[in-house]
């Protein structure tokens, strides 16, 4: 029944039937996903999977020439969440784009599909990711799976399947594969290794793989989220038979778009983490005091948030796992006029100055705010002073649909790549114009 229902929505996407504010947001979201992948490209992981693929001419690997579609999909995934900074969504507990869109366009632009292909299986995937993340969390994630990984190869499948123009019976085949497929544990995460990043590259090379493995007749499981062996019971606990298919969070083939709903982030850092951020630096921006006068800080947060204590990380993926120490690093990035994307890394440069300010911070669980979670993400920070306290509580981070960024995601792509020219942002707006995404990755392509 659940299985099916993916099938009929993901079948039922038409772009001239999406409302625009939908169109907009898909547009949003590959603008955010081109920026941050760009950048991620650079990173130490993104060239680790650079040095690995095979040079091909079916899909853009993103500033690095083109590959197959499943190994474009596989450095694009890499590339994006190897930076901390793709966009996600606080009520499934994942991030679509980074898994959805590199295989949604790999496959559009190898099989020479239209500008509006693409939103089309854009929107799919992001439905398909987050309605499923949605049913299956937080007990899919207290288990110890990363929702990225898992329910982002689902999400791949079916952005796939939509590029793919796959019928019901090869939707149904490509789902149960990537059901089957899907895998991420937050071990990875939360030891700070680079294993995080390949989840979602193999998310997005797995639902590739798993379309046009049904497409030639492959088949597989057809009842892969409902059955008694099935992704919602084994992954999650989740009994199938309560899942309410009438309800708009989870019913993926009402007019509810999720991809609406999805957020954008400012700090290369965990979700769970911007909160905190947010007030800190909210209190310091706002009260004229000197860094040497803070005595000590305070945050209060809820449990998931108050668990990434780890005052001393040994690498840049554990330290973007590290409440105390991404504060401390962005107080002192404030103190000392940094630019407006924060740059967290491992480095020893100021590590004085950090392990002087982490020991300063104190966190706590707070159980009223533990309540709130995760509808919202609250945060409390205290700042005391030689003679003052300045307190601050942020309930949703800066990104979210509620508290949208001020600036808008240009401008996150032009802080993260300074030196490409700001017209390919045209391009993007002008997707759906596309009669060919080979066409549109060329102009994009032509920027880089």
């Amino acid at each position: 029944m659940i299985t099916s229902k993916f099938t009929e929505f993901i079948l039922s996407i038409s772009y001239n039937q999406l409302p625009d504010s939908v169109t907009q947001k898909a547009k949003e979201c590959f603008t955010d996903f081109l920026g941050v992948a760009l950048r991620g490209s650079q990173s130490k992981s993104g060239e680790a999977v650079k040095n690995i693929i095979q040079p091909g001419d079916e899909s853009t690997v993103m500033g690095h020439g083109r590959s197959s579609a499943m190994e474009a999909g596989l450095a694009n995934g890499i590339f994006t969440h190897s930076m901390d900074l793709d966009d996600g969504h606080r009520m499934a507990m994942l991030h679509p784009g980074t898994c959805v869109i590199p295989a949604a366009l790999s496959l559009c632009e190898s099989l020479n599909r239209s500008g509006k292909d693409l939103i089309e299986s854009i929107v799919a995937g992001y439905q398909v990711a987050i309605a499923l993340g949605m049913m299956i969390n937080p007990r899919h994630r207290n288990k110890g799976f990363h929702s990225t990984g898992t329910c982002g190869t689902l999400g791949a499948a079916a952005a796939a399947s939509k590029a793919m123009n796959l019928n019901d019976v090869e939707i149904t085949n490509a789902l149960g594969l990537a059901g089957t497929q899907a895998a991420g544990l937050l071990e990875s995460d939360h030891s700070g290794s680079m294993g995080k990043h390949l989840h979602a590259g193999r998310a997005a090379q797995s639902g590739i793989l798993s379309a046009l493995l049904a497409k030639n007749g492959f088949t597989g499981a057809k009842n892969i989220f409902e059955g008694d062996e099935g992704f919602l019971k084994v992954m999650g606990g989740v009994n199938p038979q309560e899942v309410d298919l009438s309800s708009e969070s989870y019913n993926p083939v009402m007019n509810n778009y999720h991809i609406l709903d999805v957020y954008f982030k400012i700090y290369p850092v965990c979700r769970h983490l911007h909160s905190s951020i947010d007030a800190l630096l909210a209190i310091v921006k706002k009260n004229q005091f000197k860094l040497e006068e803070i005595d000590e800080i305070m945050v209060k947060t809820y449990k998931i948030a108050a668990e990434h204590n780890d005052y001393h990380p040994t690498s840049t993926e554990a330290l973007k796992q590290s409440l105390p120490v991404t504060l401390a690093v962005a107080l002192l990035n404030h103190y000392q006029g940094a630019g407006c994307i924060i740059e967290f890394s491992n480095s020893t440069q100021n590590q004085v100055e950090i392990d002087d300010i982490s020991r300063k911070i104190q966190i706590k669980i707070d159980t009223k705010l533990d309540k709130e979670y995760p509808h919202c993400r609250p945060s409390e920070v205290s700042i005391f002073t030689h003679n003052s306290v300045y307190k601050k509580r942020v309930d949703l981070p800066s990104g979210e649909p509620e508290n949208p960024l001020k600036q808008g995601v240009d401008w996150k792509f032009r802080n993260l790549n300074p030196d490409v020219d700001v017209e390919i942002l045209e391009v993007i707006e002008n997707l759906d114009s596309y009669l060919d995404v080979r066409e549109f990755t060329d102009d994009l392509n032509s920027f880089l």
